[in-house]
């Protein structure tokens, strides 16, 4: 005889789940022919839709619990090839609700007694860890979306600044997004240096170009000057046609004579650089080239915000912007011509001479008007940059001057395309 004979076998079968009558988990005892011998009381309370399981094939159970054919599967499969099984995830609807569980089955062995060798398992409830999970996970995701989403929108804003600082000088841009914005929401009296600039018989010009050859043009003009006017520190207002109107000392100022001498360094600069490109616009149709009038005056201007709820424009307002559109339209073609304001100012450093005597419309006296020349200083003048260059047999012409090292570039791609000509003949 066996030593099991001599034992009660369902009270060894009962000492042997001792451990797991009053467990959280619902647990049970199969044989190794995987039916059901033992259940605990958290099996029957969790799954009451299964009623009595004792001699039930434990994978018909678990079908009727509604687990998929793959678990299924799965638990079969390794409870016979491994000898254990762990299913992490296991959905199961009890009275309408989805609960998870997981399924932890080992395959048992006993020497003494053989009815305890089958299978022991049980089902850790994993429902709140999981809906835990779930909103973590779901949390995490909104995150990533609401990343997308900020990182989209910054993009645009993005996209919108670059497009939008193009339609503002960097100055008044700067201002705008700095951290400050009071700098351009108030109006302010300030003492500027005021350049007014326009093309000599533009409208003649605008008649005869075809619009595409006259955008080629003007474009290339503004964007030259435009260029000066930054590297000299100036404010540029506005655009109206091929008129241009920039102002110095706001919203940064380095005193009124420093000023003053920027504005005329730059018109000077502008129309060295007009005198360069007269061959390239040539080249495009202008027959006569461009010739430009300048004008600059020195005065109190009110600074600031003006327009409507719909439309603001950064501008100035005052004498001295309606002087330096006077100045420029009585100046000879490429010339300069300032008021006595700004003559007071720079005639140290500058050689001008008067050259007339005006009184204009509003102005309680008359006002001298004088002719610029160029700074007095050699080296000042040797500083400035020179972007036309001509020789016996070659001329370099840079028009996008915003770029020089782009430029050498281009040159070198020529010089090696005429090293390969000279190769082939």
């Amino acid at each position: 005889m066996k030593i099991e004979d001599f034992f009660n076998r369902p009270n060894i079968v009962d000492l042997s789940f001792f451990n797991f009558r009053n467990a959280i988990t619902a647990a049970y005892f199969a044989n190794e022919a995987l039916e059901v011998q033992k259940v605990n009381g958290n099996f029957e309370s969790f799954f009451p839709i299964l009623g009595n399981v004792t001699n039930i094939y434990f994978p018909h159970i678990l079908e009727q619990l509604g687990l998929p054919g793959a678990q299924i599967e799965e638990f079969v499969e390794n409870i016979s090839r491994k000898g254990f099984v762990l299913i992490p995830e296991v959905h199961i609807t009890i009275d309408g609700e989805n609960r998870v569980f997981s399924l932890l089955s080992t395959r048992t062995h006993d020497d003494a007694f053989s009815y305890l060798n089958g299978v022991q398992g049980q089902f850790v409830d994993r429902t709140e860890e999981w809906n835990l999970k779930k909103e973590r996970e779901q949390l995490l995701e909104q995150k990533l979306h609401d990343r997308e989403i900020i990182e989209e929108k910054s993009r645009q804003l993005e996209d919108l600044a670059t497009k939008l600082a193009k339609y503002l000088s960097p100055q008044i841009y700067q201002s705008i997004f700095s951290e400050s914005p009071g700098q351009v929401t108030t109006h302010a009296r300030k003492n500027l240096t005021v350049f007014f600039s326009d093309i000599v018989q533009f409208t003649d010009l605008s008649d005869t170009l075809e619009p595409e050859r006259l955008a080629l043009v003007i474009n290339s003009y503004l964007s030259e000057m435009a260029s000066i006017a930054l590297e000299c520190g100036g404010t540029i207002d506005k655009f109206i046609g091929d008129a241009i109107l920039v102002f110095f000392g706001d919203p940064e100022s380095e005193g009124d004579t420093e000023d003053a001498l920027k504005c005329l360094e730059m018109a000077i600069r502008m129309q060295i650089r007009v005198k360069e490109l007269q061959n390239y616009w040539q080249k495009q149709g202008v027959s006569r080239g461009l010739h430009v009038r300048m004008g600059v005056t020195n005065g109190y201007c009110t600074v600031g915000n003006f327009g409507s709820e719909q439309r603001l424009d950064y501008t100035v307002l005052g004498s001295p912007v309606n002087l330096a559109a006077r100045l420029q339209a009585m100046a000879k073609p490429d010339h300069i011509l300032i008021d006595e304001t700004t003559h007071s100012l720079v005639s140290e450093y500058i050689d001008c001479h008067e050259i007339d005597q005006i009184k204009p419309k509003g102005f309680a006296r008359a006002v001298k008007v004088y002719q610029v020349e160029d700074f007095r200083s050699d080296e000042h003048i040797s500083q400035r940059k020179r972007l036309y260059l001509a020789s016996d047999h070659v001329e370099v012409n840079i028009i996008d001057s915003s770029d020089i090292r782009a430029a050498i570039e281009e040159l070198r791609l020529i010089q090696l395309d005429f090293e390969q000509r000279l190769n082939q003949d």
